[in-house]
């Protein structure tokens, strides 16, 4: 186990080079299962860090974007290779850092490689429309277009796999990229851009500055040099750098927040409806955008799923992530913790009946770590607070309802609108649901978590702002859409005019 003295430096990644911070400054990434372990020292970037890996990515692009696309595609089948051998390895440090499970973090890392594999098919694929003109010998088509430097901020929750959702379209449409990663989970950003830098990328195509958002993140978002902006995390940091990039017109891709519900009905397979509310409320600590952290059950069958669930969720072993009969790993950080914790205090209040949890583990294996007990509220109405807003934890509210409308109601009766679940046998109903359901993701017998690289993800309202991640929506995002028109027929002919 490494102490604060003996545990490696790692420095920002600028113009193909490791460098130290201007800023002369580090922090710490400790272990959040067992805080005496301190994973690493990171250098504390400021803003003439970011200024100097904007200057390298920019001076790369200028060579990186004439790359061919299926050229630029092969460095990433080639990370993705090295992703393949080096996978226990990294999601072991990825655990580590960021407390999941060992499972989950194998889950991340492969996330990552099925990303990058994905992308790197599409450097054959950046496919454009051909058409026939209105006028003779006038030939019209269109191609995608790279933007330039793309600065990227992602979250701490899964370090690897949201990184590679956006580095890899970025790379493949021949843009260049500034990474500043969350500042509790660096290293796990550091091993995919090593991956990328083995393959063979050239210097400066790819840039990473860690620390944390006021000194790191703003600047990067506030850049005149940085036409886009893709950002994973809170709605509230995502007005923020909305509001910092709104002057310059700059691509701006927000995935943020989401109060997720499994709505289960009447006729659930109720065996399947538990396994599914369990995964989906306490996967990752309950620390998902996409968590089942709402569960509207159908008053018939409400007092048995209650009962069977509360059980299922007081088995749940909470430990160090890296043993593998743990099922349950810590919080981020004390702050995390912190914010569950005055939450099961607001449940309380509202006369939210505490069914099971609710208080933070702090004994024995759990002494050194930031744990808290899978919590479970039942007989929660839909309005309370602990039903509305956003919680980042293992904390779940059960809300019973009468009917189908009632639940749509439910479900679409919050701030956010990422994805949605329901359980029924009922073909009809399923169907009504992933029409009505206002999310930008919708499940049918399974929890609200599970996405696949090769589909769009993102989501509605305060959730996002229209763009995807993932599959070939991420590719819309990063390119330019550039119309040509080619008249061989010398001579002018007016579009509109002279077609008539």
């Amino acid at each position: 186990m490494a102490t604060a003295a003996s545990a490696r430096v790692y420095n920002n990644f600028i113009g193909g080079e490791w460098v130290d911070s201007k800023s002369g400054k580090t922090y710490e990434n400790r272990n959040p299962a067992n805080t005496d372990e301190v994973i690493g020292h990171f250098v504390a970037s400021n803003e003439a860090d970011v200024n100097a890996a904007v200057d390298a990515a920019k001076e790369a692009y200028k060579s990186w974007r004439l790359v061919p696309a299926p050229k630029r595609a092969e460095i990433l089948y080639r990370a993705a290779e090295i992703l393949v051998q080096r996978k226990e390895e990294y999601s072991k440090d990825m655990t580590r850092e960021m407390g999941k499970v060992l499972a989950e973090t194998r889950g991340d890392v492969q996330e990552a490689i099925d990303m990058t594999y994905y992308m790197a098919g599409e450097g054959r694929r950046l496919f454009g429309q051909t058409t026939p003109s209105e006028l003779p010998n006038k030939f019209a088509m269109s191609v995608r277009q790279s933007v330039g430097v793309c600065g990227l901020i992602t979250p701490w929750n899964f370090p690897m796999a949201i990184p590679s959702w956006k580095m890899a379209p970025a790379l493949v449409a021949g843009n260049t990229v500034v990474l500043k990663p969350a500042e509790d989970t660096p290293l796990s950003s550091y091993h995919y851009v090593q991956a990328l830098v083995e393959a063979g990328l050239p210097k400066g195509v790819v840039n990473i500055v860690s620390g944390d958002g006021p000194d790191a993140g703003a600047p990067l978002s506030k850049h005149k040099d940085v036409p886009v902006m893709s950002f994973t995390g809170s709605s509230a940091v995502g007005r923020i750098i909305a509001s910092a990039c709104a002057p310059d017109f700059k691509h701006v891709s927000l995935e943020m927040g989401g109060k997720n519900i499994i709505i289960v009905m009447d006729d659930a397979n109720l065996d399947l409806a538990i396994d599914g509310a369990v995964w989906g409320g306490f996967g990752t600590t309950g620390q998902r955008c996409t968590a089942a952290s709402r569960v509207a059950v159908h008053k018939k069958v409400y007092g048995e799923f209650v009962k069977r669930f509360v059980e299922r969720v007081k088995t749940l072993r909470v430990g160090d992530g890296l043993d593998p009969k743990i099922e349950m790993g810590p919080c981020i950080n004390e702050q995390q913790l912190n914010t569950v914790m005055s939450y099961v205090e607001i449940g309380k209040k509202e006369n939210a009946k505490l069914l099971t949890g609710g208080n933070r583990l702090n004994s024995g294996a759990h002494a050194k770590g930031w744990f808290h007990e899978p919590t479970v509220f039942g007989d929660v109405d839909a309005k309370m607070r602990v039903a509305q807003e956003e919680i980042f934890g293992p904390v779940v509210s059960v809300i019973p309802f009468d009917g189908f409308d009632e639940a749509i109601s439910i479900a679409n009766g919050v701030a956010y609108g990422l994805s949605a679940s329901i359980y029924t046998k009922n073909v009809n109903q399923a169907f009504a649901a992933m029409r009505d359901l206002y999310t930008g993701i919708v499940y049918v017998n399974a929890p609200t978590i599970g996405a696949e690289t090769h589909m769009p993800f993102g989501g509605t309202k305060q959730t996002g702002n229209g763009h995807r991640e993932a599959a070939g929506a991420a590719i819309d995002f990063f390119t330019e859409w550039k119309t040509l028109y080619i008249d061989y027929s010398d001579k002018l002919q007016r579009a509109q005019i002279d077609n008539n």
